[in-house]
C-alpha cells in the first residue's frame, strides 16, 4: 500500500498526529513515524505517554503497520530520493520545523525527508500550529508553499457542530486525509451537511 511518513514535532497538538496514524492504519496503510525530542516532551505533557507507547495510544491492533524511527537514524529507507515516501505529513508542525523545511535545512531525519519529498515532487503537508503568527512565520509558510508544500493550519471549524474535542481533532485529521485523497467519515463536508443551493 501507499507509504506515508508522519512527523510529530514539538508544537502543541500531538493528538492530531496520533489520530492520523490511527486512521491511515485502519485503511491498511503502512506508516513510518518520526517524533522529535520536543515532540516526545509535548506528548508526555498532553497525552500522558512517555515515548511512542503503542498500548497507551490505542494502536495495539495496528502495530504491525507502524514503524518507528529516531530523528537521528539516517538509515531510514525513505531518506533517499531513490525511495521517497508517497507523502509526508508534519502534524503538528512547529515553527522551528517549518523554518528548517522552508530554508532547505536537513540536519535530522524529518528535515531530510521533507527535503527529499519536495525535490522528488511528492506531497508534503505541514499542519502548522502556532498563534499569533509573526512575519517570520508567515514568510516561512510562503517559502514552503512556493517549494511545493501544502500548509494546513490546525484551525478547527464549527459548521459541523463539534460536541467534543475528538470532533475537533477529527476535523483537522479529515482535512489532511482530504489532501491525501483518502476517503473518510471523520466529518461531513459543508454540502453534505447543509445541502447545495
Amino acid at each position: 500500500m501507499s507509504k506515508y511518513v508522519i512527523g510529530i514535532t514539538g508544537a502543541s497538538g500531538s493528538i492530531y498526529g496520533i489520530r492520523l496514524i490511527q486512521e491511515l492504519c485502519l485503511k491498511n496503510h503502512t506508516v513510518d513515524v518520526v517524533i522529535t525530542s520536543a515532540g516526545k516532551m509535548v506528548m508526555k505533557e498532553e497525552l500522558g505517554v512517555t515515548g511512542f507507547d503503542i498500548k497507551k495510544l490505542r494502536l495495539s491492533h495496528v502495530k504491525s503497520q507502524i514503524r518507528i524511527w529516531e530523528n537521528d537514524d539516517f538509515e531510514a529507507p525513505f531518506l533517499s530520493g531513490s525511495n521517497p515516501p508517497e507523502a509526508m505529513v508534519l502534524i503538528p508542525c512547529s515553527m522551528g520545523k517549518l523554518a528548517a523545511v522552508a530554508n532547505g535545512i536537513s540536519g535530522n531525519v524529518l528535515e531530510r525527508t521533507a527535503d527529499v519529498v519536495l525535490k522528488e515532487g511528492r506531497q508534503l503537508i505541514l499542519v502548522v500550529r502556532e498563534t499569533p503568527l509573526s512575519l517570520i512565520h508567515l514568510e516561512n509558510m510562503v517559502k514552503a508553499a512556493k517549494a511545493g508544500a501544502r500548509i494546513l493550519p490546525a484551525m478547527p471549524a464549527f459548521y459541523h457542530h463539534p460536541k467534543t474535542i475528538d470532533d475537533m481533532v477529527n476535523f483537522i485529521v479529515g482535512k489532511v486525509l482530504n489532501l491525501l485523497r483518502i476517503e473518510h467519515t471523520l466529518f461531513k463536508g459543508w454540502r453534505k451537511e447543509h445541502g447545495t443551493k
